[in-house]
């Protein structure tokens, strides 16, 4: 049982680790409004194909992202979309450390 567990904690360090990374972030957030191309992904977050290629690489193995080939074109999809919920959650935990620290300096 103590196994299985660590293989738990591996696999959720994997998936977060694939979060952690600001381009990641950047290309789930175009993801969210529905699949794209790579052909579009990499102009609209202003990066370069190999280097957005890459960050769709890892995102796609740690089981975030999926996609299709279609002759030339590889269209990227979110898998699950619960993976928005927890970036919506990481923004408001940051919100909230800020508006503590705001009220923690207007003392001073």
């Amino acid at each position: 049982m103590e196994n299985i567990q660590h293989k738990v904690y591996e696999n959720q360090a994997v998936f977060l680790k694939a979060l952690g990374q600001p381009t990641r972030l950047q290309i789930l957030d175009l993801l969210k409004s529905g699949e794209r191309c790579v052909c579009e992904i990499f102009p609209a977050i202003n990066q370069e194909q190999a280097n957005v290629s890459k960050h769709l690489t890892i995102l796609k193995q740690s089981g975030i992202l999926e996609s299709r080939k279609e002759g030339l074109r590889v269209t990227y999809w979110i898998k699950n979309k619960e993976v928005l919920d927890l970036i919506k959650g990481v923004s408001l935990m940051l919100k909230n450390q800020a508006r503590e620290q705001r009220e923690i300096l207007s003392h001073l």
